[in-house]
């Protein structure tokens, strides 16, 4: 019975250890091309369009153009009823006429106080040599001194009436520059009420294409605070640009000049090539999450794209020739209680930085440090400090001082370890501490 019992928890424990043991999954190192890109998505737009309103309310009486119809700069596209604003410039007419026709009865009235003025210079004449005669005859004691002294009360009151006519002058003229202002006044309300009946005839201010139009003939449209949009003209379909929202953590990897590519959904399996030309400061936050706008400019020759299409798209930001590269899985995988084989290589090959953006996907992302795994001769993991380059997101670029350990262990066609798998059962996680108690 106690042979059993012995034999029995024997092979427990062998199978117990079995099934401790870690088989671990790899993946080889390999030589290539790499592509650091950015991915976004956005709308394609024409690179110039504008909005066609109106600055005056009314009635729409006729609509000439279509959706799709070429148009050129100037050219009549709808017109609102200008009946009303006719009747408008009548009256601003009729209104200068009036302020004209004041001006010359104000210019006659000025004629005729200076006609007075010159009677009342006359009168002030003949009184002052009647006073002269009066005042001679006097001395001669052929009249009386009371006589003379009329004459001179005469004089006195003619210069007096003298001047109370000239200053009639002087309010004559003054009427006559208020009925001028009148009548520029008039003018210009009359040259506004023109504009306004002009503003009923709706042309175009480019030469396009009318895609899109949110009128019928016989509504109504009412300018207020903001002019009412009755048509959008882009200038030109085939020189278009897509708006792509990047996030904030991969803007500072995009420059003007940048080659793009993108795709739309109405178009599957064609790729259409663009340009960086322009990355606006102005950040858009949407739920906590910040995105810049990247413009990215193409031609449209065939006029196959539409605007509105959304565009998902992938602009290379660094490029690689010839290096090594590993798997991205290689770099999150970390084995409790394996430190590296080789110090760090910032200590070991000072200079030996990675250049440009860093990559993408887990940890290579973060920093341009990490450490990969290989199988020892002796069945056992052994790590290897490396520094990492860009990433295409599924692989990462290896950085190797020609004189440093893990240049001589990492050559191309070496296995490194991706994951762990127990024997026996599906693959685990990758392992980033000590496993759970059985």
């Amino acid at each position: 019975m106690l042979v059993a019992v012995l034999g029995g928890g024997a092979w427990w424990w062998t199978q117990a250890g079995a099934g401790d043991k870690v088989e671990y999954r790899t993946a080889a190192i390999v030589r290539g091309h790499l592509q650091a890109t950015v991915a976004a998505s956005g709308a394609v737009s024409p690179v110039a369009q504008v909005s066609v309103g109106t600055q005056v309310s009314g009635q729409i009486r006729e609509v000439l153009v279509d959706f799709n119809s070429e148009v050129k700069a100037g050219q009549l596209i709808a017109q609102i009823d200008p009946e009303t604003f006719e009747y408008r410039v009548r009256s601003a007419q009729a209104d200068v006429d009036a302020a004209r026709a004041a001006v010359l009865t104000a210019q006659a009235n000025v004629a005729a106080v200076q006609t007075q003025v010159s009677r009342a210079q006359v009168d002030l004449n003949e009184a002052q040599r009647d006073l002269e005669r009066k005042q001679s005859l006097v001395e001669k004691q052929f009249i009386t001194q009371s006589e003379a002294d009329k004459a001179r009360a005469l004089v006195n009151t003619s210069t007096e009436a003298l001047k109370a006519v000239q200053a009639q002058v002087g309010v004559a003229q003054a009427q006559v520059k208020t009925a001028q202002a009148n009548v520029a006044q008039r003018e210009a309300a009359l040259a506004q009420a023109r504009v306004d009946l002009a503003r009923t005839r709706i042309t175009s201010p480019v030469n396009g294409i009318v895609i899109k139009r949110t009128i019928e003939r016989g509504q109504t449209v009412a300018s207020s605070l903001q002019s009412p949009e009755l048509f959008v003209i882009a200038q030109n379909l085939s020189d278009m640009q897509v708006e792509a929202a990047i996030d904030e953590s991969d803007v500072g990897r995009l420059q003007p000049g940048q080659k793009a590519s993108f795709n739309v959904d109405a178009f599957p399996g064609q790729t259409f090539e663009g340009e960086i030309r322009q990355v606006r400061k102005a950040a858009t936050n949407v739920a906590n999450v910040v995105t810049y706008v990247a413009i990215v400019r193409f031609a449209n020759v065939q006029g196959k794209l539409l605007p509105g299409m959304t565009a998902n798209v992938r602009v290379v930001t660094e490029q690689r020739e010839n290096v090594l590269k590993v798997p991205n899985a290689a770099l999150r995988l970390r084995i409790e209680g394996v430190e590296p084989v080789a110090p760090a290589l910032a200590a070991s090959a000072p200079g030996a930085r990675a250049q440009g953006p860093r990559p993408e996907g887990g940890a290579a992302r973060g920093a341009n440090r990490s450490r990969v795994y290989v199988m020892g001769s002796d069945g056992k993991p052994l790590a290897y400090a490396v520094r990492v380059g860009v990433s295409d997101g599924s692989s990462t670029e290896l950085i190797l001082p020609p004189d440093s350990p893990a240049a001589t262990a990492l050559r191309e066609g070496v296995e490194v370890l991706v994951g762990t798998k127990p024997q026996g059962g599906a693959t685990a996680p990758r392992s980033n501490g000590p496993r759970p108690p059985f």
